[in-house]
Protein backbone atom coordinates (compact mmCIF):
# COMPACT_ATOMS: atom_id res chain seq x y z
CA UNK A 1 0.00 0.00 0.00
CA UNK A 2 1.53 2.92 -1.30
CA UNK A 3 1.68 6.13 1.07
CA UNK A 4 0.82 4.01 4.79
CA UNK A 5 0.93 6.30 7.85
CA UNK A 6 0.72 6.31 11.35
CA UNK A 7 -2.79 5.97 12.14
CA UNK A 8 -4.34 4.06 9.28
CA UNK A 9 -6.84 1.86 10.13
CA UNK A 10 -6.30 -1.79 7.89
CA UNK A 11 -8.32 -4.53 8.14
CA UNK A 12 -6.64 -7.97 8.30
CA UNK A 13 -7.59 -11.24 6.60
CA UNK A 14 -5.86 -14.73 7.45
CA UNK A 15 -5.91 -16.94 4.76
CA UNK A 16 -5.29 -21.33 4.88
CA UNK A 17 -2.49 -22.62 1.97
CA UNK A 18 -5.25 -23.19 -0.36
CA UNK A 19 -5.87 -19.67 -0.42
CA UNK A 20 -9.31 -19.92 1.71
CA UNK A 21 -9.63 -16.91 3.79
CA UNK A 22 -9.62 -18.46 7.24
CA UNK A 23 -10.65 -14.74 9.58
CA UNK A 24 -10.61 -11.48 9.21
CA UNK A 25 -10.55 -8.56 11.57
CA UNK A 26 -11.78 -4.89 10.58
CA UNK A 27 -9.17 -2.76 12.77
CA UNK A 28 -5.54 -2.64 12.88
CA UNK A 29 -4.20 0.54 13.43
CA UNK A 30 -0.79 1.38 12.32
CA UNK A 31 1.29 2.34 15.05
CA UNK A 32 4.98 2.25 13.56
CA UNK A 33 6.58 1.07 9.53
CA UNK A 34 9.83 0.21 9.74
CA UNK A 35 12.04 -0.86 6.85
CA UNK A 36 10.75 -5.00 8.22
CA UNK A 37 7.73 -4.53 10.07
CA UNK A 38 4.64 -2.59 10.74
CA UNK A 39 3.04 -2.23 14.09
CA UNK A 40 -0.55 -2.23 14.63
CA UNK A 41 -3.10 -2.00 17.37
CA UNK A 42 -6.68 -2.96 18.35
CA UNK A 43 -8.94 -2.74 21.14
CA UNK A 44 -12.08 -5.01 21.71
CA UNK A 45 -11.70 -6.03 18.20
CA UNK A 46 -14.17 -8.48 16.16
CA UNK A 47 -12.99 -11.29 14.69
CA UNK A 48 -15.14 -13.57 11.97
CA UNK A 49 -14.21 -16.54 11.14
CA UNK A 50 -14.81 -18.46 7.67
CA UNK A 51 -17.89 -20.83 8.93
CA UNK A 52 -19.57 -17.35 9.85
CA UNK A 53 -18.89 -17.57 14.09
CA UNK A 54 -17.77 -14.22 15.16
CA UNK A 55 -16.38 -13.67 18.43
CA UNK A 56 -15.10 -10.22 20.20
CA UNK A 57 -11.33 -10.16 21.37
CA UNK A 58 -11.83 -8.74 25.39
CA UNK A 59 -8.67 -7.01 25.55
CA UNK A 60 -5.98 -4.47 23.63
CA UNK A 61 -3.53 -6.19 21.85
CA UNK A 62 -0.41 -5.46 19.90
CA UNK A 63 0.58 -6.60 16.50
CA UNK A 64 3.77 -7.47 14.86
CA UNK A 65 3.74 -8.32 11.21
CA UNK A 66 7.07 -8.63 9.30
CA UNK A 67 8.48 -8.35 5.93
CA UNK A 68 10.59 -11.39 6.36
CA UNK A 69 10.09 -13.46 8.67
CA UNK A 70 7.23 -16.20 8.79
CA UNK A 71 5.71 -15.58 11.62
CA UNK A 72 3.42 -12.22 13.31
CA UNK A 73 3.14 -11.65 17.06
CA UNK A 74 0.60 -10.34 18.75
CA UNK A 75 0.91 -8.88 22.38
CA UNK A 76 -1.98 -9.28 24.49
CA UNK A 77 -2.07 -6.87 27.44
CA UNK A 78 -4.88 -8.51 30.14
CA UNK A 79 -5.51 -7.99 33.81
CA UNK A 80 -3.09 -10.63 34.49
CA UNK A 81 -0.33 -9.78 32.42
CA UNK A 82 0.93 -9.37 28.82
CA UNK A 83 0.55 -12.57 26.74
CA UNK A 84 2.16 -13.21 23.34
CA UNK A 85 -0.01 -15.04 20.74
CA UNK A 86 2.29 -15.73 17.88
CA UNK A 87 1.43 -17.18 14.42
CA UNK A 88 3.90 -19.33 12.49
CA UNK A 89 2.64 -17.48 8.91
CA UNK A 90 3.83 -15.83 5.80
CA UNK A 91 5.51 -12.75 5.70
CA UNK A 92 2.49 -9.92 5.39
CA UNK A 93 1.70 -7.93 2.13
CA UNK A 94 -0.54 -5.04 2.39
CA UNK A 95 -3.09 -4.76 -0.51
CA UNK A 96 -6.30 -2.16 -0.73
CA UNK A 97 -5.97 -1.18 2.72
CA UNK A 98 -5.86 -5.35 4.32
CA UNK A 99 -2.91 -6.65 5.96
CA UNK A 100 -2.71 -10.21 4.56
CA UNK A 101 -0.87 -13.30 5.30
CA UNK A 102 -1.35 -17.43 5.27
CA UNK A 103 -1.42 -18.93 8.52
CA UNK A 104 0.42 -22.12 9.46
CA UNK A 105 -1.64 -23.31 11.88
CA UNK A 106 1.51 -23.52 14.61
CA UNK A 107 0.97 -21.29 17.10
CA UNK A 108 3.34 -20.12 20.27
CA UNK A 109 1.68 -18.84 23.27
CA UNK A 110 3.67 -16.59 25.70
CA UNK A 111 2.67 -16.29 29.60
CA UNK A 112 3.49 -13.31 31.37
CA UNK A 113 5.83 -15.64 33.73
CA UNK A 114 7.76 -16.12 30.38
CA UNK A 115 6.95 -19.55 29.88
CA UNK A 116 5.95 -20.86 26.39
CA UNK A 117 3.87 -23.53 24.86
CA UNK A 118 3.20 -24.53 21.01
CA UNK A 119 0.37 -24.97 20.14
CA UNK A 120 -1.89 -26.81 17.16
CA UNK A 121 0.74 -29.05 16.13
CA UNK A 122 -2.24 -31.65 15.36
CA UNK A 123 -3.92 -29.43 13.21
CA UNK A 124 -0.52 -28.41 11.46
CA UNK A 125 0.04 -32.24 10.63
CA UNK A 126 -3.56 -32.43 9.33
CA UNK A 127 -3.51 -29.22 7.47
CA UNK A 128 0.01 -29.83 6.18
CA UNK A 129 -1.24 -33.34 4.50
CA UNK A 130 -4.54 -32.71 3.19
CA UNK A 131 -2.89 -29.39 1.39
CA UNK A 132 -0.02 -31.32 0.42
CA UNK A 133 2.66 -28.36 2.37
CA UNK A 134 6.08 -29.07 0.08
CA UNK A 135 8.45 -30.74 1.92
CA UNK A 136 10.53 -27.39 1.20
CA UNK A 137 7.57 -25.12 3.51
CA UNK A 138 7.34 -27.47 6.23
CA UNK A 139 11.12 -27.24 6.20
CA UNK A 140 10.53 -22.93 6.62
CA UNK A 141 7.57 -23.70 8.96
CA UNK A 142 9.67 -25.29 11.30
CA UNK A 143 13.11 -23.28 11.23
CA UNK A 144 10.86 -20.23 11.92
CA UNK A 145 9.32 -22.00 14.87
CA UNK A 146 12.46 -22.71 16.39
CA UNK A 147 14.17 -19.22 15.27
CA UNK A 148 10.86 -17.47 16.79
CA UNK A 149 11.57 -19.42 20.99
CA UNK A 150 14.72 -18.33 20.43
CA UNK A 151 13.99 -14.44 20.30
CA UNK A 152 11.55 -14.99 22.72
CA UNK A 153 14.23 -16.92 25.08
CA UNK A 154 16.71 -14.08 24.23
CA UNK A 155 13.93 -11.69 25.57
CA UNK A 156 14.48 -9.66 22.38
CA UNK A 157 11.64 -7.40 20.89
CA UNK A 158 8.86 -7.61 20.96
CA UNK A 159 8.94 -10.05 24.03
CA UNK A 160 9.57 -7.17 26.41
CA UNK A 161 6.75 -5.50 28.75
CA UNK A 162 7.86 -2.22 27.90
CA UNK A 163 7.35 -2.51 24.11
CA UNK A 164 4.24 -3.58 24.27
CA UNK A 165 3.33 -0.70 26.80
CA UNK A 166 4.90 2.05 24.59
CA UNK A 167 3.07 0.82 21.60
CA UNK A 168 -0.37 0.93 23.56
CA UNK A 169 0.52 4.35 24.87
CA UNK A 170 1.11 5.49 21.03
CA UNK A 171 -2.30 3.71 20.27
CA UNK A 172 -4.33 5.55 23.07
CA UNK A 173 -3.16 8.68 21.86
CA UNK A 174 -3.76 7.96 18.40
CA UNK A 175 -7.26 6.91 18.85
CA UNK A 176 -8.03 9.98 21.59
CA UNK A 177 -7.17 12.66 18.46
Amino acid sequence: MKDLKVGDVLAIHSYKHNGKLDHTSSEATVLDIKDDMIVCGNDKTMINESDGRTHQINEPAILFFYKDKWYNIIGQIKNRGIFYYCNIATPYIIEEGIIKYIDYDLDLKVFPDGSFRVLDRNEYKYHSKIMEYPKELDTILKRELTNLIEVKKQKKDPFKPEIIEKYYEIYKNIKKN
